[in-house]
């Protein structure tokens, strides 16, 4: 058993000792309080990162803007709490943040024996390598006995394990608590191999890295690593907002509504779009919230597709492909849930 999941279980311990606290009503908390609490990465451009003005920018900070725009008409209303790797599920089930909007893969391990569960998934993403040019490989099936530095506490420790046991790659792991210190240790040729996800290896070579052009990112994905929101189990109203929070945007993108014509769309005389906006109850009600709560998101943080494309697409500089990310009906996963 890893040290992570001996520590999560021994908090779950002492949480079940405490009446109610599993079962907190999280909606109630958020109320009082005045605002979401979100817990993200230390700094991850495009996901989750302060701009030079100190404020939290990225696809998954939009999450919990969305979050806060539904819960009170404001997307202002939120609090990013910095987590590394070892600290996010301690984090979340203490009650430190109410919902995790930070790159964290949905496993069945962290979905079961946590305490906690997962509330959808905001970016399909796959682990990878990231090498200099220099080191002149094409494959990372040529990366026998090669330095790969990597996060400890994540599961790209354990996948690139398996990986190289099943292709009979022999490599040094080198592993680091802190993920800038991954980052430094490659940029200074402490390892030759930068192993992460995908799309981090993307931030990080256009954003932490002095010369992005003399480094590349190998064709092989090793892994499923879907990205998504966690919250605490035992709170089922929660889970929901989070969850149908997420899945307004999606459908807002496939219905076409966006940040600029939504007020246009109030109009709209399509019944998915009346039960988005509110125009007919019932959305609203379900979830404890306003009736214009996803016009709120929509107003406020966009669509999806909006989200996506300012932070990681081709409006930004880390210009990452839809790709798998992209709608259902463009031979992407992202599939919006009826609201009805």
């Amino acid at each position: 058993m890893s040290a992570l999941l001996k520590a999560s279980l021994a908090s779950l311990a002492i949480a079940a000792a405490i009446p109610g606290i599993t079962h907190a009503a999280t909606l109630d908390t958020v109320k009082q309080r005045g605002s979401v609490v979100c817990g993200a990465t230390t700094g991850f451009a495009g996901f989750s990162a302060p701009d030079a003005k100190g404020q939290w920018q990225g696809l998954d900070v939009d999450l919990c803007k969305s979050i806060a725009a539904a819960v009170f008409g404001d997307a202002s209303k939120f609090k990013i709490v910095p987590l590394n790797s070892q600290q996010r599920f301690t984090a979340l089930q203490s009650g430190e943040v109410d919902v995790l909007t930070r790159n964290t893969t949905v496993t069945q391990q962290r979905d079961t024996a946590l305490g906690l569960i997962a509330a959808g998934v905001n970016f399909y993403d796959g682990q990878g390598f990231l090498v200099s040019k220099k080191l002149g490989v094409k494959s990372a099936k040529e990366l026998n006995g090669a330095t790969i530095c990597l996060q400890t506490g994540t599961s790209n420790e354990n996948t690139l394990a398996d990986w190289a046991r099943a292709n009979k790659v022999e490599y040094k792991p080198v592993v680091f608590d802190q993920f800038n210190e991954v980052v430094n240790a490659f940029a200074t040729n402490r390892c030759d191999v930068f192993s992460t996800d995908a799309s981090g290896l993307a931030s990080i070579r256009i954003s932490k890295l002095s010369s992005p052009d003399d480094y590349e990112v190998l064709p092989e994905i090793i892994s499923k690593e879907p990205l998504g929101p966690f919250v605490r189990q035992g709170d089922d109203a929660w889970l929901n907002i989070v969850k149908w929070v997420f899945q307004a945007t999606v459908n807002a993108e496939e219905l076409g509504v966006t940040t600029a014509n939504v007020d246009e769309q109030l109009k709209s005389t399509n019944p998915n779009i009346q039960r988005l906006l509110g125009v007919t109850p019932g959305a609203g009600k379900n979830l404890g919230l306003d009736e214009k709560w996803a016009y709120n998101v929509i107003k406020q943080v966009g669509n999806y597709g909006e989200s996506f494309e300012r932070n990681v697409g081709q409006g930004s500089p880390l210009k990452i492909k839809r790709g798998l990310n992209a709608l259902w009906t463009d031979g992407g996963l992202q599939y919006g849930l009826p609201i009805r």
